[in-house]
């Protein structure tokens, strides 16, 4: 038998060689299933090789499944699984049009990681650490960040923080799922939810055994009367910077929502997500701190450091507290220990506080920039959520249609997103939420201008989509939407 077997032999590793040679002839059906192959003395002399060459890559193949090997009938080509006929290539996706300006939210600055500081903090880290602190060690995180953060947030936040009530998590998605999944081990849980509310972890949420209520927010933040005439026992909220409108829970608003808490024997899941960027005045304090036996408190370092990080953490009851580290000791042992060290050695030296300063000052800078630069070139939209976070809420001037201006910024280099999404009911007004983070403030009025001849372009789109709609009331909704006769 010739089996076609091709072989460099300056480039040595011979074995190897015929390993991948016949490795390749059966994949490809030259050499089909039950094939007999040559004896490897054979084999041997017509390649001009020794016998153990034949031998070494005999047995490689047939440890890989690709050759079986009986005592009496020799060696075959084993019967695989055929390959398909035809193998469909995949759609080419049309090239995305190139981005000048990105303005979508939820992404910080990154280019201001504190890659120094960092830096330090880990060189530090792995001269002081003792060898036993690499490896397994507590589920619920290293002792040493979770007494740095409790202190940090007991200062900061006016958390009521205890090391032994925290719980380090792979930022605040990992801790809604490590809750909701304590919540519901036997009955799904009806959730309540900000109505509008960010989408990204719509997905988790329900995984984790949730079921949304929408709940409307208004200019105090949640509506706690609309919130009471629900079943929920357990709400999702942003106070401190709610997304995607930017308002701050009133004081008002947040007594009502810890005593609904006491009446219904509920809980409250309070998403800390941006709260170290307040720009009238200090940080509201968070509402843990004033109802910590119904409230969780969640945060994270993906909008003060990086999202890559993938840090955050937990504050609750003992209970739910003790429940989320059995879950993570069963699951995925705990997080990173140098980076949980490391952090902690950020916080405890003064470098995390000293780079949050330098980002407030960075970040209002820009938000200054996008707001004199709307109110420049686009007078007719309101802009909302200025005194906090990183974006805004931008509703648009009367008659644009938001799907129209987002394309037409598309156009001319500006990403935008727009927020009828994030809502369950309608959202009044067609808005767009603006992040602000990434650009400097001398690029952002340029990017303001070219979102501005957007909505000029598009002014007409929204009184043509309006009156069409007058016109068949169902011409806006997708299929499965549509009214039923």
């Amino acid at each position: 038998m010739d089996l076609h077997l091709r072989l460099d032999r300056s480039a040595g590793g011979l074995a190897d060689q015929v390993t991948a040679e016949l490795r390749t002839a059966i994949r490809s059906g030259r050499l089909a299933g039950g094939v007999r192959l040559p004896a490897t003395r054979d084999l041997a002399r017509d390649l001009g090789t020794s016998r153990g060459v034949v031998v070494e890559a005999y047995q490689q193949l047939v440890a890989e499944g690709f050759l079986a090997s009986r005592q009496g009938s020799g060696t075959r080509v084993a019967h695989l699984q055929p390959a398909p006929a035809t193998v469909l290539a995949p759609p080419v996706p049309s090239a995305p049009r190139p981005v000048a300006y990105d303005l979508t939210a939820g992404t910080p600055d990154l280019s201001a990681f504190p890659r120094r500081a960092w830096l330090a903090a880990l060189r530090q880290v792995l001269q002081t650490i003792p060898h036993a602190a690499l490896g397994y060690g507590d589920a619920g995180g290293v002792p040493e960040l979770r007494a740095e953060l409790a202190a940090y947030l007991r200062r900061v936040r006016a958390a009521d923080a205890a090391a032994q009530r925290l719980v380090v998590t792979n930022g605040v998605a990992q801790g809604l799922s490590l809750v909701i999944s304590a919540l519901a081990r036997a009955d799904p849980v009806l959730l309540a939810v900000e109505d509008p509310h960010s989408m990204r972890t719509v997905s988790l949420l329900e995984a984790a055994g949730a079921r949304r209520v929408p709940v409307p927010v208004d200019e105090e933040g949640i509506d706690v009367g609309a919130l009471r005439r629900t079943p929920a026992r357990v709400v999702l909220v942003t106070p401190a910077h709610q997304y995607p409108t930017g308002v701050v829970l009133s004081p008002r608003r947040r007594t009502q929502l810890a005593a609904w808490a006491a009446e219904v024997d509920g809980l409250v899941l309070e998403d800390d997500y941006d709260a170290e960027f307040r720009y009238d005045r200090d940080p509201v304090g968070c509402l843990q701190g004033l109802c910590p036996q119904r409230v969780v408190l969640l945060g994270s370092v993906s909008k003060s450091l990086a999202p890559g990080l993938r840090l955050g953490w937990l504050v609750a009851p003992a209970p739910l507290a003790d429940a989320a580290r059995r879950a993570r000791a069963t699951s995925d042992l705990g997080s990173p220990a140098i980076d949980q060290y490391a952090l902690a050695r950020l916080i405890a030296s003064g470098a995390y506080d000293r780079h949050l300063r330098q980002l407030r000052r960075r970040y209002r800078a820009r938000r200054d920039a996008m707001t004199t630069a709307l109110a420049r070139w686009l007078p007719g939209a309101v802009v909302r959520g200025v005194s906090a976070g990183i974006q805004l809420y931008l509703e648009l001037p009367a008659g644009r249609d938001q799907d129209a201006v987002i394309a037409a910024a598309a156009e001319r280099g500006v990403a935008v997103e727009g927020a009828a999404p994030l809502w369950a009911a309608a959202g009044g007004r067609p808005a767009l939420v603006l992040g602000f983070a990434r650009l400097p403030e001398h690029r952002i009025p340029q990017a303001v201008r070219l979102l501005a001849e957007a909505a000029t372009a598009t002014a007409n789109a929204g009184s043509r989509r309006a009156s069409s709609l007058m016109a068949d009331p169902d011409a806006g909704l997708g299929a499965s939407t549509r009214r039923q006769p």
